[in-house]
């Protein structure tokens, strides 16, 4: 019998495919979003890019992680989005996800294969210039040891609960990331506020 298209698989078979996977920090992280940001700017153009960077818990050295690195593109407010998409897609990318208004929010996903994970997972975040959450809760846990290391902790428990249920497993931790994030924001103020 023929392999189903990821495209086939209901959610059920995609979360027996691509379970939750917590693994130790990979120092090689860094160095394989610093590759996929080179590509990401050949491919999109530098016009329109206002701001790249590597967010999720893969930027924390020592935090353990789903070996997955996420990137957060930042575009011009007047990039056309068709054909970015559409670059991206020729590229590899598989949009997962896109919300188009009042806010502009487009998940794209690569490394999924029908036979499973590849070996090296990323997911890009795509949005207009923003004062993004992701990017305060980062700075948090690069500057409080302590708070990474709890969330490592409870993403550890979390697993063991919600490894076939990516939905759940993602809900689980909004709570603990939204308080951070919150004190994020007071700890630095308007760091990532654009200027307009």
């Amino acid at each position: 019998m023929d392999k189903k298209s990821l495209s086939e698989m209901t959610l059920e078979e995609l979360w027996q495919l691509f379970p939750i996977i917590i693994r130790e920090h990979n120092p090689e992280y860094k160095e394989w979003y610093l590759n996929e940001k080179k590509e990401i700017e050949k491919l999109v153009g530098q016009d329109i890019i206002e701001r790249i960077n590597h967010i999720g818990s893969t930027v924390i050295e020592g935090l353990n992680a789903k070996p997955t690195v996420d990137i957060l593109l930042e575009v011009d407010d007047h990039c056309d989005i068709e054909s970015l998409k559409l670059r991206l897609e020729d590229a590899g990318w598989t949009l997962m996800a896109h919300e188009s208004g009042p806010d502009l929010k487009m998940y794209f996903n690569k490394g999924y294969t029908p036979e499973g994970f590849a070996e090296k997972v990323f997911h890009l975040h795509v949005r207009y210039l923003g004062d993004w959450g992701e990017l305060y809760f980062r700075d948090y846990l690069l500057a409080h040891k302590n708070v990474a290391r709890e969330y490592g902790e409870f993403k550890e428990k979390l697993k063991e609960k919600y490894e076939h249920n990516r939905d759940g497993y993602t809900e689980a931790k909004t709570g603990f990331i939204k308080k951070w994030t919150d004190q994020a924001r007071k700890e630095f103020p308007d760091r990532y506020m654009p200027e307009r």
